[in-house]
């Protein structure tokens, strides 16, 4: 085992001190193994990758069974491995047997955070410095090597947004379980699609203030340049009308509120004069 500052073998002398009294100021997973065990020698270092990968969230104190029966007598432990999670003292999770990565992490995380993303961190760096190149090369990297990393996608999907590459940001929301911010960003995908050309746009619907379709066409263009209030202002009598373009300007108030969402001051008050509207 490669030293770290976060693994310790413990034995029978050293439980109170490595485990009972740390455990007061980090959570503290006692791995139970034994030379001759199998599952051990596959379990024992994805632990020992995982503990430093969390870098100080808990500690792992491995403790060899066959020289410290006692400690394993006090588990009442049945079979190894087993592993248990200590805070404060005490017992709040357990496991036996060898387990996958995944299956490992979403144990760990009854009682730690997950490590940041380092590749995340930076980035998020990059964003905020308007390296967008940079950042999509970065994000692309990152799904490539971890295609379940909802974080990563989500926020790809939505710089693709900003770079105008729609098609390509709703293709990576298709892949994503139906949420909150998933249609957040769905909605600003379909807003950002009509607001090319906000001036002409304006034009038209105040040549046309009978034509639904040019006030619902503003108004969406309106809601993607961040004038939300105005684009509400102009969609509600669109519904209220209840013409051909009802449907269409309903629907584009529904995506300015998923783009807001719910806790947004704007959203409860026109959320209520759309239900009357309708109703």
């Amino acid at each position: 085992m490669a030293e770290s500052p976060y693994i310790k073998d413990v034995d029978t002398a050293s439980f109170q001190t490595d485990v009972i009294e740390r455990s007061q100021t980090v959570p503290v997973v006692v791995d139970l193994w034994a030379e001759w065990c199998g599952p051990c020698k596959q379990l024992s270092p994805l632990l020992e990758r995982l503990t430093d990968e969390y870098a100080g969230a808990f500690e792992l104190a491995k403790i060899d069974v066959d020289k410290n029966p006692q400690i394993s007598q006090a588990f009442r432990v049945q079979g190894i491995p087993s592993v248990f999670a200590i805070v404060n003292g005490q017992p709040v999770a357990q496991f036996s047997g060898a387990v996958p990565e995944p299956q490992l992490r979403e144990w760990l995380g009854q009682f730690v955070e997950p490590p940041a993303d380092d590749r995340m961190v930076e980035i998020e760096q990059l964003l905020e410095l308007g390296a967008d190149q940079a950042a999509e090369a970065k994000l692309e990297a990152l799904i490539a090597d971890e295609p379940d990393n909802k974080d990563a996608v989500l926020t790809l999907a939505g710089l693709r947004i900003d770079l105008g590459k729609l098609d390509e940001a709703n293709a990576l929301l298709d892949t994503l379980p139906p949420s909150t911010e998933v249609d957040r960003l769905r909605a600003a995908a379909s807003l950002t699609s009509t607001a090319a050309d906000v001036e002409g746009l304006r034009a038209a619907a105040d040549a046309n203030p009978a034509d639904g379709a040019a006030q619902v066409a503003f108004a969406r263009a309106l809601a993607a340049t961040g004038e939300f209030e105005a684009a509400l202002e102009l969609l509600l009598p669109v519904v209220t009308a209840k013409g051909d373009d009802a449907e269409p300007a309903r629907e584009a108030m529904v995506e300015v509120f998923s783009l807001l969402g719910a806790e947004h001051p704007l959203v409860g008050p026109w959320r209520r004069k759309l239900a009357s509207a309708l109703f």
